[in-house]
């Protein structure tokens, strides 16, 4: 099969247009991006694609052993570039697609002309020195959790890193996204973004970097960000006036405009 096929890869936008690649988080598939993905196309050749594992991916080709560790998603992102002979790509990835980002360009930097990390988190445990949001027992807790009832974790967790109560609307999408993953292949997935420790690797990036946050996020917390922008020298940090963990659907019109100031720099 065919990487274009394997990872569901999609192509839109204006053809001969500098290319963004649209990365997903865990739990989620390309579909997320769909209300920032307008503001993008009349420019940029955006792409598109699924982790294998997730959305509309060709799940046969999942193995346990390639997506334990970031590794193999950067493996993912780097073929669909060769694939498609992507170059001076802007790669824009959500939530743990951030440090996989962050992970393919230190592997090939000549492939990528800038980074945008969306509520990115390089390490979710506290350390010394480092507060991430998390102890490690929270996340062993959170990881048992997800382990024992995939489908209860999934309706009960999804809403609190979505936030906006208000909109519950918001919660119930990304509940049915975490639903629509496979759970043996979600347990793989979670527990490769949630015990990852990617700090060392952002002194890798030597290209212009973008990092969006959000006022509030319960996955991210501002500390993170401002750690992510100390790690990445000459990086940017803008603060969306947002709340939770996924950006481009709270709050996708923000979320675009600080897209395009950046890309079009």
């Amino acid at each position: 099969m065919s990487v274009v096929a394997r990872n569901n890869v999609v192509v839109t936008g204006r053809e001969d247009g500098p290319v963004v690649m649209l990365a997903h988080g865990f739990g989620c598939d390309q579909n997320m991006w769909r209300l920032v993905v307008p503001a993008l196309a009349g420019t940029y050749r955006v792409v598109l694609f699924d982790y294998v594992g997730a959305g509309r991916s060709d799940l046969g080709a999942w193995r346990e052993e390639r997506y334990s560790s970031l590794d193999g998603y950067a493996d993912d992102v780097l073929e669909i570039c060769h694939e498609l002979d992507l170059r001076d790509v802007v790669f824009v990835g959500h939530s743990v697609s951030a440090m996989v980002g962050v992970v393919a360009c230190g592997r090939e930097p000549d492939r990528f002309a800038k980074l945008v990390l969306v509520t990115p988190s390089p390490c979710y445990i506290d350390d010394e020195g480092y507060r991430g949001g998390f102890s490690r027992a929270d996340i062993e807790e959170l990881l048992e959790s997800l382990e024992s009832n995939y489908l209860g974790w999934s309706a009960t967790m999804a809403p609190v890193i979505m936030g906006n109560p208000d909109r519950p609307e918001l919660g119930e999408e990304l509940t049915n996204s975490f639903c629509r993953t496979d759970p043996a292949m979600a347990r793989v997935f979670a527990r490769t973004t949630f015990l990852s420790d990617s700090r060392s690797d952002l002194r890798n990036v030597k290209i212009p970097t973008l990092i969006l946050e959000c006022v509030q996020d319960v996955i991210a917390p501002r500390e993170v960000g401002a750690y992510v922008q100390a790690g990445i020298p000459g990086s940017r940090l803008v603060t969306l006036d947002a709340t939770g963990h996924c950006p481009q659907l709270s709050a996708p019109e923000s979320t675009a405009e600080a897209l395009l100031a950046f890309l079009d720099e």
